[in-house]
Order: C-alpha cells, then sequence, then structure tokens
C-alpha cells in the first residue's frame, strides 16, 4: 500500500494552491486526487473576467486563473489523479478511491488536505411546487452546458436567487441571444456581489424582484410558464401578489453546500451554519493531520480568497508533517456574537499564529457605517469601522498576533449596537 506525506483531494483553486504550499514549505511526497477531467474545478467554466484583482492585481478568467496554479503544480512534478472519485476515509487515514484505469485503490496519507468545493442546491432542496417538466435546472449545470459543452439551454430565461452564478447568467443567456425575464430573490436584498448586480442586471435593464419565490412551475415536457409571488417577513407567500411568466428555462441559484460528506465518518464536528468542519487557525479539523480549506469550509465569494485557505492549509499540513505544528491544548474559543451568521476558524492556538489570524465572517443582514468589535475575554481587545457589510460578501478581520497576549479563553466578534 502506497504511503503519502499529503494527500489533497479536490483539484480546484484550493487544492491546487494547497499543494503547492506544501510542496514550498518543505515536504515532495504529495498526492492531489481530482474527480473531474481537467485541473482547475469550477474555474474552467467560468469563462467571465474578474478573477485575480487580489492574487494577481489584475482582471482574469476563470480558466487564466486556473492555468497559473496549474504551471505551478506541474513545474514541481507534484503528482495528481484526474477522472478519480475518492470514496472514503478511514479513521487511520486510509483513503479509498477508484478510477477507470486503477480501479478501486486504497492509499495511506499522513496528512490529508480536503478542498473538494461545494455543491448547488438543487429543487428537490427547496421544494418548488407545481409540474417536473425539463428546462428547470441549476445555474452553475447551465453554465457549463453552456461555456464547456456549447449547448444553449433556453431562450426565455427567469432566474430564482441572485447568488453570483445566476447574475453572472443572467448576463452569460443575454450576451448569447436568450431574453432573461427577471430575477426573483427571497431576501430583501441581493445575494450577489454588488458589482454583479450592476454589471449583470442594471447593464441590461433585467428587473430584480426582491422579497419574491417562485410558487408554480407549468410545464408539459418542456417547461411553459412560471408563477411568482412576493412574501411576507416570514417568508410566506402573499395572495394575490402572483406575476407569470412564460419561459422555457429557469435557473437556480439558491445557495450552495459544501461537500464535507467525506469527513462524516471521522466524526468531525461541523459548523451548523456552513455545512463545513470546525477548524482552528491552521485549518485543521479535530482530527489531527486533517485539513479543510476553500469552499468546502465555507463558502467564498472571491477565488483570491479561497487560494489563500489553500496557502494557509497546505503550509499548515507541511508543519505537520515536519513536526513543528504545536499541539498545545490550550487555545482561545472563536464565537459570533450579534449581527453575524458565522465565523472561520472555531479556535485558536496563539503558538501557530506567525504574525496575525484571519477572521473570516459573514453579516445577517446589510450593514451602514458599523464598527466590527473583537473581545477576549469580555475585554475589548480591537474594533475596526465598515462603511458597507452585505451578507453576499466575507468579511476579514486580521488580528495581531500580540493582541491575543492570553493562551486561552473565549474571543466573541460581533457588530457594535446591535
Amino acid at each position: 500500500m502506497k504511503i503519502y506525506d499529503i494527500v489533497i483531494i479536490g483539484g480546484g483553486s484550493a487544492g491546487l494552491a494547497a499543494a503547492v504550499s506544501a510542496y514550498d514549505n518543505g515536504v515532495k511526497n504529495i498526492l492531489l486526487i481530482e474527480k473531474e477531467e481537467y485541473l482547475g474545478g469550477i474555474l474552467n467554466q467560468c469563462i467571465h473576467s474578474g478573477f485575480g484583482v487580489h492574487e494577481f492585481k489584475k482582471l482574469m478568467s476563470g480558466p487564466e486563473y486556473a492555468e497559473r496554479f496549474i504551471n505551478e503544480l506541474k513545474s514541481r512534478n507534484i503528482e495528481y489523479k484526474l477522472e478519480t472519485v475518492v470514496l472514503s476515509i478511514d479513521k487511520k487515514k486510509n483513503i479509498y478511491y477508484s478510477n477507470e484505469k486503477e480501479g478501486f485503490q486504497t492509499i495511506v496519507a499522513k496528512a490529508i488536505i480536503l478542498a473538494a468545493g461545494c455543491m448547488e442546491r438543487n429543487r428537490g432542496a427547496i421544494a418548488i411546487p407545481g409540474d417536473r417538466p425539463s428546462g428547470v435546472m441549476t445555474a452553475g449545470i447551465a453554465q457549463r452546458y453552456l461555456n464547456i459543452d456549447g449547448y444553449m439551454v433556453g431562450k426565455r430565461v427567469f432566474i430564482l436567487g441572485s447568488g453570483d452564478i445566476g447574475l453572472i447568467m443572467a448576463r452569460r443567456m443575454t450576451l448569447e441571444g436568450a431574453k432573461v425575464l427577471g430575477v426573483a430573490e427571497l431576501m430583501p436584498y441581493s445575494n450577489g456581489l454588488s458589482r454583479n448586480i450592476v454589471q449583470c442586471l442594471n447593464d441590461f435593464d433585467i428587473p430584480l424582484y426582491l422579497s419574491h419565490t417562485v410558487t408554480n412551475i407549468v410545464g408539459n415536457g418542456r417547461l411553459e410558464k412560471i408563477e411568482i409571488s412576493k412574501v411576507d417577513d416570514k417568508f410566506n407567500p402573499i395572495k394575490g401578489s402572483e406575476k407569470e411568466f412564460e419561459v422555457d428555462t429557469l435557473l437556480l441559484s439558491v445557495g450552495l453546500i459544501p461537500y464535507n460528506d467525506l469527513l462524516d465518518d471521522l466524526n468531525i464536528p461541523n459548523n451548523p451554519k456552513t455545512k463545513g468542519s470546525l477548524v482552528n487557525e491552521s485549518m485543521e479539523t479535530s482530527f489531527p493531520g486533517i485539513f479543510s480549506c476553500g469552499n468546502v469550509l465555507h463558502v467564498h465569494d472571491l477565488v483570491d480568497f479561497v487560494t489563500k485557505e489553500g496557502r494557509k492549509a497546505g503550509k499548515s499540513a507541511a508543519k505537520y508533517i515536519q513536526g513543528t505544528l504545536s499541539e498545545n491544548k490550550k487555545s482561545i474559543e472563536v464565537n459570533y456574537g450579534n449581527g453575524l451568521g458565522y465565523i472561520v476558524p472555531n479556535k485558536i492556538n496563539v503558538d501557530n499564529v506567525e504574525d496575525s489570524v484571519s477572521l473570516n465572517f459573514r453579516v445577517k443582514k446589510p450593514y451602514e457605517n458599523k464598527r466590527v468589535i473583537v473581545k477576549l475575554n469580555e475585554e475589548v481587545i480591537y474594533n475596526i469601522f465598515r462603511p458597507h457589510m452585505l451578507p453576499a460578501e466575507m468579511e476579514i478581520v486580521e488580528l495581531k498576533k500580540n493582541l491575543l497576549n492570553n493562551k486561552s479563553g473565549k474571543l466573541l466578534v460581533e457588530i457594535e449596537g446591535e
């Protein structure tokens, strides 16, 4: 049975960055496993620009961004397997995988980095009532059909959910000649980046129906029309507010779920909000030597932040292999308070913090001109003013190591005045 120092599951932006980082930090015996035909993950179908602003200080398409890291991986001769599915992981860090060439195989890893990304919520997950015709699909699937396979998925389109993939597909379908009749969003605010609202909807006069949802689907074989309704403050449809649209395609952009199932058998605690694992400052889960990063940990809005987490996980895994990652049991428990939906990481071992630790969180609702307050053992140690905060945009607070003068205790992050 072959033994690797580090096995990385997932060949998207997080996995690629983790592999390169682990190699550059002294570990060479690395295997990266990717289930698709190519490295790069979801970036391969994101042919629009907007990637790399933080990482490369320039606008790039998804494939361009991925190519940078694929070339870095290949230049280091890091081993990788394509079209390979990881079936399970056990408590001895045995990894069971299968592919067409090798069949069923088992390998052993001294450390594992899970970078498997996330999956889209589909119609069944949100239980839209009505018929079951063709023409109803997730926005990500439609993006793949159009940008990779070359299939035009419809001519009269409506989109449910204002997530970024849905917004980008509104523009993409319009540019391909389809008529996008509108976007409905359950919440009273958009769940996409502000720039995508402007560039993908406003610039093309595509209406956005806030506090609306799809309440009926009609079709015999192919989708014929949908009904949307306004919702009240408890998200219940309001009778008499129905609007009908004759369409042949309904795209769903209603959220993403981390593909975290591979860790279920290891009894690793999950964050109930993100559905990813609970991790510490080093991206390490509660299971020693197993790390998680990128969209499998929590859903990001910018690939640059995914890359940053991948690098951190790769460096931390290398330290684990080299025996230099502190296992000090005294740690700071990280909690989120008023105004926040979740926070990552969930623990901080100060011994492993080099200069600062990144606190990543999302707010529950839009805020303007508010301060983010950080308390350690009920004492305010840091605060920062933010003019705008939206649930769709991840917030990051960099906390310097010298502020964490206690080796243990409780850290609380919240919005001032909430």
